[in-house]
C-alpha cells in the first residue's frame, strides 16, 4: 500500500467523498480551525477537514483524519464489527522497517535563517489554550543506551521560529529516553513528523511494546507491512519516509519554561506538563506539504485516539477470563476518559462485578464502568441507560471503590495530603438480567423488520440495511 498522506486522501475523496469537506475560503488558524472542525464533527460521519488556505501560512491543512469508526474500519479494509478484533490482531505483530535511501519530504531544507516554524499554519484551538499548539506532531528519537526508537505524540507549543515547548507527561518511552540523555548531561536527539498516512498515527497509538523494542515494528504491523523509514539530516535516526513534513532538532537536557495550558479530552484545559524544550535545526518539506492537525479538546478525532487503544486493551484483559465478553465502549467524547460500556453473555451470577473489576484494573482512568447484556448495543448510550435504568437496583447493583488511584486530568479528583498521585472513588453498575425470571423484551419477527424496510426504501426513505 502507498504509506503516505496524500494518496490516501485522494482514495478518500474519490471512493468516501462523505468523508472528505474540501474548505477553498482562507481560515484564520486562531480559532476559525477549531470551529469548523467542530461543526464536521456534528455530522454522522465526522468528516476530514482539506482547508487549502490558511492565513499566514503556504501549507494546506488536513485534520479529523481519525474521528470515525467507519472510517478507520476503511483504512484496514475490515467491517466496522471487525474492527477491534482487527485492531488487536495488528497490535500483536510486529514487523521490522525498511530502509529507504531517498523520502519526498527531503525536497526542500530550511536551515539557518530560512528555518521559521511560525510559517506552519499551527492553530490556537481554544481560547483557553496558552497558545498555538502541534497536536498531530509524531515526536521520534532513539533510546540512548538501546537503540531502539520510539514515535508518539506529544502536545508541542509554538514559542518562536525554532523553539518549541514539549510535554513529556505521559512518562512511558520519550519520556525514559530524555531522563537517559539527561543524566549524561546531553542533549535528547528528536524529530516531529508531521503529514502521515492515518495508520502510522494509529500504530504509534498503541500502547508501547517492550523496552528493548523498536515501536517503529509496531507502526508497520498496524499499516499490514513493513513501514518505511529514511534517515533524518545529520540525526542518527530515522523518520517514516511518507511524511509531508520533519522537524530536526533536540529536546535540551539543561532547559525548562512554562508551557500550556491545552484544552484536553476531558473538555478542561490542563497545564500539566513536564516544561520540556525542543529546538529546532532543520525543516524538510515536500513541496506543497501538507500540515496534520489533531482538534485538542473533546474533538471526535482526539477521544477516538485515545479511547480506541484504550478498548482494545480492556477487550484483550477481560477476554482471558470471561471469553464471552461481547463489546467494549469508551464514549470518551461524552464522558472523558472515564466511562466504559461492556455487554457479555453472561453465564453465571456474579461474573458482571468480576468484569466491572478487572476493567478498573485495566485502565486508572475508568471511574464508572457500566456491565450490560449482550442484547444492549453498549455505542448507543440511550440503550446502556435503558438497562440500568430497568435491570439495575442501586443497593444491590451498585458497586463504590473509595480512594483509588486516578488522574491529574480529572478536575474532581483529590490529591491526598502530602501525596502526588490523585485519588477517586469509581463506581461499577451490574445492569445486566438475573439469569433466569426476569421479564421478556419486546422483539418483533425479522421478517416484519426487513419487509418494512424494503417498503421504506422504495418510497425513497434513507433506511439502513
Amino acid at each position: 500500500m502507498a504509506q503516505d498522506l496524500r494518496t490516501f486522501l485522494e482514495r478518500l475523496e474519490a471512493e468516501r467523498p462523505e468523508h472528505f469537506v474540501r474548505v477553498k475560503e482562507p481560515l484564520d488558524p486562531k480559532f476559525e480551525v477549531s470551529a469548523v472542525v467542530e461543526e464536521l464533527n456534528r455530522r454522522p460521519t465526522a468528516p476530514v477537514l482539506f482547508a487549502e488556505q490558511i492565513a499566514g501560512s503556504p501549507f494546506p491543512l488536513v485534520s479529523n483524519l481519525l474521528a470515525d469508526r467507519d472510517r478507520i474500519a476503511y483504512m484496514m479494509g475490515v467491517p466496522r464489527e471487525a474492527l477491534i478484533p482487527e485492531f488487536n490482531a495488528r497490535a500483536a505483530r510486529r514487523l521490522e522497517p525498511v530502509e529507504c535511501a531517498e523520502a519526498p519530504w527531503r525536497e526542500q531544507v530550511f536551515e539557518g535563517k530560512a528555518l521559521d516554524c511560525t510559517r506552519l499554519p499551527v492553530p490556537t484551538h481554544f481560547e483557553q489554550d496558552g497558545g498555538p499548539y502541534l497536536t498531530a506532531g509524531l515526536v521520534v528519537a532513539r533510546d540512548p543506551a538501546l537503540g531502539v526508537h520510539t514515535i508518539g505524540h506529544h502536545r508541542m507549543m509554538l514559542k518562536g521560529p525554532r523553539r518549541l515547548g514539549i510535554s513529556l507527561h505521559s512518562r512511558r518511552h520519550m519520556w525514559e529516553y530524555f531522563r537517559k540523555a539527561e543524566e549524561l548531561k546531553r542533549d535528547l536527539p528528536a524529530a516531529v513528523v508531521l503529514g502521515v498516512h492515518p495508520l502510522v498515527s494509529l500504530g504509534a497509538s498503541v500502547f508501547p511494546p517492550p523496552p528493548n523494542m523498536d515501536k517503529f515494528e509496531s507502526v508497520g504491523a498496524m499499516l499490514g507491512e513493513p513501514l518505511e523509514i529514511a534517515r533524518v539530516g545529520d540525526l542518527d535516526m530515522w523518520a517514516p519516509r511518507g511524511a509531508e513534513i520533519v522537524i530536526e532538532g533536540r529536546i535540551l537536557h539543561a532547559a525548562r519554561e512554562p508551557e500550556g495550558p491545552l484544552g484536553e479530552f476531558t473538555g478542561y484545559a490542563s497545564g500539566r506538563g513536564t516544561e520540556n524544550l525542543f529546538e529546532a535545526t532543520r525543516l524538510w518539506c515536500r513541496h506543497g506539504a501538507i500540515f496534520q492537525n489533531i482538534l485538542a479538546g473533546m474533538s471526535a478525532e482526539h477521544c477516538l485516539l485515545c479511547a480506541f487503544p484504550r478498548e482494545a486493551l480492556v477487550t484483550n484483559i477481560l477476554r482471558r477470563t470471561i471469553p464471552t465478553l461481547r463489546a467494549v465502549h469508551v464514549p470518551l467524547r461524552a464522558t472523558g476518559a472515564f466511562v466504559c460500556f461492556l455487554s457479555l453473555r453472561k453465564t453465571m451470577e456474579g461474573q458482571a462485578r468480576q468484569a466491572i473489576l478487572a476493567a478498573m484494573g485495566a485502565d486508572h482512568y475508568f471511574k464508572l464502568v457500566v456491565v450490560v447484556d449482550e442484547d444492549v448495543d453498549v455505542f448507543d448510550a440511550e440503550q446502556v441507560l435503558w438497562a440500568v435504568a430497568t435491570r439495575a437496583q442501586a443497593d444491590r447493583d451498585f458497586l463504590i471503590v473509595a480512594d483509588a488511584p486516578g488522574t491529574l486530568l480529572d478536575p474532581s479528583a483529590r490529591v491526598a495530603e502530602g501525596g502526588q498521585h490523585p485519588l477517586t472513588a469509581k463506581v461499577g453498575i451490574d445492569a445486566t438480567k438475573p439469569l433466569s425470571g426476569f421479564a421478556g423484551t419486546l422483539s418483533l419477527p425479522g421478517a416484519a423488520r426487513d419487509k418494512a424496510r424494503a417498503i421504506l426504501r422504495a418510497a425513497g426513505l434513507p433506511i439502513g440495511s
